[in-house]
C-alpha cells in the first residue's frame, strides 16, 4: 500500500464535508420537515441529524453533538419525536438532500461519470471505518446505501464525515476543551462560524462566549484580543493532528492514488455548489 502524503485524508475531509452539510443550510431540509410538523428551525436539525439513533434523548443528542447547550437540546428533544419519528425524519432528510443536490449542482453534474466515481471511491474509503466510541457514525453506517449516485454520495461523506467528528471529540476532551471553549478556540482560527452564528444556533449567551474567552486566556491560549496565542494555535494544531491520526484508516484503505483523485471530484463538485450559495456569507469568521 502506497503511504499517503501528510494531511492526505484532512484535505480529502475538507472538501467531502461541505457538500455533506449542505443540507443543514438549505430551505429544501425545513421544507420537507415542516411538513412533517417540525417547524422549529433547531428542532429539525437535532431530529434531522440524530434520527439514525432512533428516538434519543437530549442527553445523547447534547453528548455526541457536544457543543450545543445541553439546555437548548431539552427545549426539542424527546418532544420532537412525538411529533415525527425517526424513520420519517430520515426519509425526509433524503428527499431534502436529493432536491439540494439537483439545485446547487443542476441535472447534468448529477448524471456526470464523474459523479458516480466520486461516490465509488467515497463508498471505498467507508469500508474501513470502525464504529467503536463512534456512536453517530456507528448509527448511520447501519442505513442502507441509496441506490441514486448523487444520494449514495451523500450518504458516504456522512460517514466520513461523522466518523471523523466522533474521533474528533476524542481528541478535544484529551485536550481538555469542553463544548465552549472548543468553539471558541476554533472561530479564533478564522475557519470556525462566526460567534454571532454561534450564539444563535447553538443556544449559549454572549456571557458564556465571554465566560469560555476568559477561561482560554487563563490557560494562556487566548490573548486579550481573542486570538490564538502561540500556545493556542499549537493546540489547535495538534487537536487536528490527533483528529487526522484516529481517521485514518478510511484513506489509507483507499490508497494514496485513490485519495487524490477523491480530492480532486469532490473539489469539482463542491465548488459549483458554493457558487451556487450553498452556505450564507457571513456564516464564519471571527466577527
Amino acid at each position: 500500500m502506497t503511504s499517503l502524503p501528510p494531511r492526505a485524508g484532512r484535505r480529502c475531509h475538507n472538501v467531502i464535508n461541505p457538500l455533506h452539510s449542505t443540507v443543514y443550510f438549505s430551505p429544501d431540509l425545513g421544507a420537507e420537515l415542516a411538513g412533517l410538523g417540525i417547524e422549529d428551525a433547531r428542532a429539525a436539525y437535532f431530529a434531522a441529524r440524530a434520527a439514525a439513533m432512533g428516538a434519543v434523548g437530549p442527553g445523547v443528542v447534547a453528548a455526541t453533538f457536544y457543543n450545543f447547550n445541553p439546555e437548548l437540546v431539552a427545549g426539542h428533544l424527546p418532544a420532537v419525536w412525538e411529533t415525527a419519528s425517526p424513520e420519517a425524519v430520515l426519509e425526509a432528510r433524503l428527499r431534502a438532500v436529493d432536491s439540494t443536490l439537483q439545485r446547487l449542482l443542476g441535472a447534468e453534474v448529477l448524471a456526470s461519470k464523474e459523479l458516480a466515481e466520486a461516490a465509488e471511491l467515497a463508498l471505498r474509503a467507508a469500508e474501513a471505518c470502525t464504529p467503536h466510541a463512534r456512536p453517530l457514525y456507528a448509527a448511520h453506517a447501519d442505513l442502507p446505501v441509496p441506490d441514486e449516485p448523487h444520494l449514495a454520495y451523500w450518504h458516504a461523506a456522512t460517514l466520513l464525515r461523522e466518523h471523523r467528528g466522533d474521533g474528533h471529540l476524542t481528541a478535544l476532551l484529551s485536550a481538555g476543551l469542553d463544548p465552549l471553549e472548543a468553539l471558541v478556540s476554533h472561530t479564533a482560527t478564522g475557519k470556525g462560524m462566526a460567534p454571532r452564528w454561534i450564539l444563535a444556533t447553538r443556544g449559549w449567551r454572549r456571557t458564556d462566549w465571554e465566560a469560555a474567552q476568559g477561561r482560554l486566556r487563563e490557560r494562556g491560549l487566548l490573548d486579550a484580543e481573542g486570538g490564538l496565542t502561540e500556545a493556542g494555535t499549537r493546540l489547535r494544531n495538534e487537536l487536528e493532528d490527533h483528529t487526522d491520526r484516529i481517521d485514518l484508516a478510511p484513506y489509507e484503505h483507499l490508497g494514496a492514488e485513490s485519495v487524490e483523485r477523491l480530492t480532486e471530484l469532490a473539489r469539482g463538485l463542491l465548488m459549483p455548489a458554493l457558487a451556487a450559495g450553498a452556505f450564507p456569507a457571513d456564516a464564519t469568521g471571527k466577527a
